[in-house]
């Protein structure tokens, strides 16, 4: 209820505030009980925000633990049902919780750069989106935003077809397996904004 309520709030201040277009026919899916990982490039702490009043169903985003010192933060996310993850930590506790969340049939929103980036090689992606997918059998929905969120700018977010993985389901992976599929999956969401614009 929140979560709805928080959606339709901050979709009405996007729309005063930037001219948002949205590319692409997988921003509004309905998969029944499929549920998938929506993944995206990080270029602001606008972009969950963004791509929650542009999509149709509720999000479980990984945030940074940091947030979650602030007392008001710590209340907004908690609603929203964000969960902590800590950069310096075991990356294993993010990975079980994100599997977690697939598993009870909820959909998993991730910028695995984890950190703002604003040119594709720049990108410091590692293994761990691939690793979910591949464990947790679900498809990613690639997600790319490209804009600097000026005040009544543009703002394009491109929204590509589900990347499956089913190809590395049965395989026997190393780290750097994963570091490489996750290398591609950021290279296909980067690579977002020129398949439509051709």
């Amino acid at each position: 209820m929140f979560y709805t309520f928080a959606v339709v709030i901050v979709r009405f201040v996007f729309k005063i505030l930037f001219r948002v277009k949205v590319h692409g026919k997988n921003q509004n899916i309905d998969m029944g009980d499929n549920n998938y990982i929506i993944c995206g490039n990080h270029s602001s702490m606008f972009d969950p925000l963004l791509v929650a009043v542009t999509h149709n169903n509720h999000i479980r985003y990984m945030a940074k633990k940091e947030l979650f010192d602030n007392i008001l933060l710590r209340f907004i996310l908690n609603k929203l049902r964000a969960f902590p993850i800590d950069r310096e930590g075991n990356p294993l506790t993010a990975i079980k919780n994100s599997l977690r969340i697939l598993r009870n049939n909820e959909i998993l929103g991730m910028f695995p750069e984890g950190t703002r980036v604003k040119k594709p090689e720049e990108s410091s992606a590692k293994g761990g989106i691939a690793v979910i997918a591949i464990k947790s059998k679900k498809p990613i929905l690639p997600v790319y935003i490209d804009s600097n969120y000026k005040l009544f700018g543009k703002v394009n977010i491109y929204y590509g077809d589900f990347i499956h993985l089913d190809n590395y389901f049965n395989k026997k992976l190393d780290s750097e397996d994963y570091n490489e599929i996750s290398e591609n999956i950021m290279n296909q969401i980067y690579g977002l904004k020129e398949d439509f614009n051709g």
